[in-house]
C-alpha cells in the first residue's frame, strides 16, 4: 500500500535537469533547494512539464527507471519505503515506483506546510501586515502614510466622479453620460463595447447616450469605467507564471460569470448585479499592486507559483512577501473609496468562513473562480467545489456549469472585449 502522495517536480538551469520530491500538500521552498545545490535550478514551465510526464513512455518500468536516473533531491519527510505514489500536478500524472527504484539521492529539506506559513505571518490588520511587509522587503521608510510612500498612484478625475456618482442614489443617465463624454478614452471604449458583437444590439449606435440607454445599461457603464481607468493606473506586470491566464481574460471572465450567476440566484437573496461584475473585474487587481509594490520580489513569486501550482497563491505570497494580493487589493479599494461590497469580495474571495456584511459578494467570487478553474480557466488548485458553497447562493452545480457554458460559447466575442478593455 503507497504512503502519502509525494510531488515531483522538475527543475532545470544551464547545467541541466533534476528531480525534487516532497509530500505533496506542501510548498516546494526554492530557495532551499538553491542553498543546497549552489546552482538558481528554476521550474520547467507548465506546457515543458505536461510534455514530459505525459509521454507514453514513462507507463513502463524502463521508462520510468530512465527518469529518475535524474539528480534527485528528497525532503526528509517522505517515507522511502514499500511502493512510493509519485504525482506531478501540472500533468496530473500519477505513477507507482518502488522505494528501491530511486537509486541514488540527496536529502535535504525542501516542503513547507501551510500551517508553518501561516505561524510565521505578521500579526495585525492588514494595513499594519502591509506596512511590515513593505519595511522588510524594500527600502522605504514608512514615515507618512502608507500609499504615499508606495507612490501608488490615484485615481484619475474620471473614476474619481465616478465613485462619487455610484455613491448617489438619485444619479442616473442624465448625471453619467457628460462624465463619460468628457473623457475621449473611455467615450471610445464605451462605444467599442457597446458595438461589440457579444451584445448583439440591433441598428447602429450613434451616441454615448444610445450605448448606456439602449444597450450597455447604467450600471454596466458605470462599473467598467471603474474597472478601465483603475486597469490604466497599474501596469500588467511582464514576469508572470508561464502558461498562466491573461490577467484581463481572466477579469472579464470572472466579471461576465459573476453577474450571470446573481441573475440565477434566488430573487430574495440576490445581491446587486453591478456591484458583482464589479468585483470579478477586479478580484486580482491586487495582483498588479504586488508588482508595484514588490517588483525585485514578483518574479521569485511566479516562479514559486509554477513550482507549486497544487498550493493556492496566498501560500506562496505569505512565504516570499508575508502580503496576499487579497489583502492589498482591499486596501487600495477602501483608500479609493469603492463600495464596500466590492472591498469586502476581494478581500475575502477565498476566506469560506467569511460571514461579514457582504459575504455573499466574496462566495460569488470565490464560486466563480473555482468554476473557471475547473474549466481550464485561471490559476491555481482544481478542487471539488463544496456544496455548502452553492446552496449558501441558492445555486446549485448543474446550473452554475450551464452559466459557464452559456458565456464560453461567446469565447471570440469575449477574447475580443478583452482586447478592447486592454486598449483603453
Amino acid at each position: 500500500m503507497p504512503h502519502q502522495p509525494i510531488r515531483i517536480v522538475m527543475l532545470n538551469d544551464s547545467q541541466g535537469k533534476m528531480l525534487v520530491m516532497l509530500p505533496n500538500d506542501q510548498l516546494l521552498n526554492l530557495v532551499s533547494v538553491w542553498k543546497f545545490t549552489g546552482r538558481r535550478l528554476q521550474p520547467v514551465s507548465s506546457t515543458d512539464s505536461h510534455k514530459i510526464f505525459s509521454q507514453p513512455a514513462l507507463e513502463s518500468d524502463s521508462g520510468r527507471q530512465k527518469l529518475l536516473e535524474l539528480p534527485l533531491l528528497v525532503d526528509p519527510d517522505c517515507k522511502l519505503e514499500g511502493t512510493l505514489k509519485l504525482v506531478e500536478p501540472h500533468s496530473e500524472r500519477d505513477f507507482e515506483v518502488s522505494a528501491s527504484e530511486l537509486g541514488a539521492h540527496e536529502i535535504c529539506k525542501l516542503g513547507l506546510t501551510p500551517a508553518a506559513i501561516d505561524a510565521k505571518q505578521p500579526k495585525g490588520d492588514d494595513v499594519t501586515v502591509i506596512t511590515r511587509a513593505v519595511e522588510k522587503f524594500t527600502a522605504l521608510r514608512i514615515k507618512q502614510r502608507l500609499e504615499d510612500t508606495l507612490g501608488l498612484p490615484t485615481l484619475p478625475p474620471t473614476a474619481q466622479k465616478i465613485v462619487e456618482l455610484r455613491s448617489d442614489p438619485n444619479s442616473g443617465v442624465d448625471d453619467l453620460v457628460p462624465i463619460v463624454k468628457l473623457d475621449p478614452s473611455l467615450s471610445a471604449q464605451v462605444m467599442s463595447w457597446a458595438s461589440s458583437p457579444y451584445y448583439a444590439a440591433p441598428g447602429t449606435i450613434d451616441s454615448i447616450n444610445d450605448a448606456v440607454v439602449r444597450v450597455l445599461g447604467y450600471d454596466l457603464v458605470v462599473n467598467l469605467a471603474l474597472g478601465i481607468a483603475m486597469g490604466k493606473t497599474l501596469e500588467v506586470p511582464k514576469d508572470t507564471p508561464r502558461g498562466s491566464t491573461p490577467y484581463w481574460l481572466q477579469s472579464v471572465y470572472m466579471a461576465t460569470l459573476t453577474e450571470k450567476l446573481v441573475k440565477q440566484m434566488p430573487i430574495a437573496t440576490r445581491p446587486k448585479a453591478g456591484l458583482a461584475y464589479l468585483g470579478g473585474l477586479l478580484h486580482n487587481f491586487g495582483y498588479l499592486a504586488l508588482s508595484h509594490i514588490f517588483p525585485p520580489h514578483f518574479s521569485l513569486v511566479s516562479r514559486y507559483i509554477e513550482a507549486n501550482p497544487h498550493l493556492h497563491h496566498e501560500y506562496v505570497e505569505k512565504q516570499i512577501i508575508n502580503v496576499t494580493r487579497e489583502q492589498v487589493g482591499a486596501w487600495l479599494m477602501e483608500i479609493w473609496k469603492l463600495p464596500q461590497e466590492v472591498c469586502g469580495a476581494i478581500r475575502y474571495q477565498n476566506d469560506l468562513g467569511y460571514d461579514g456584511e457582504h459575504a455573499v459578494y466574496a462566495r460569488l467570487l470565490n464560486l466563480a473562480l473555482r468554476v473557471l478553474r475547473q474549466n481550464g480557466i485561471g490559476d491555481g488548485p482544481v478542487g471539488a467545489i463544496p456544496a455548502d458553497l452553492y446552496e449558501s447562493l441558492g445555486l446549485n452545480p448543474e446550473q452554475v456549469q450551464l452559466a459557464f457554458e452559456q458565456i464560453n460559447d461567446k469565447e471570440k466575442e469575449l477574447e475580443e472585449m478583452t482586447r478592447l478593455l486592454k486598449a483603453g
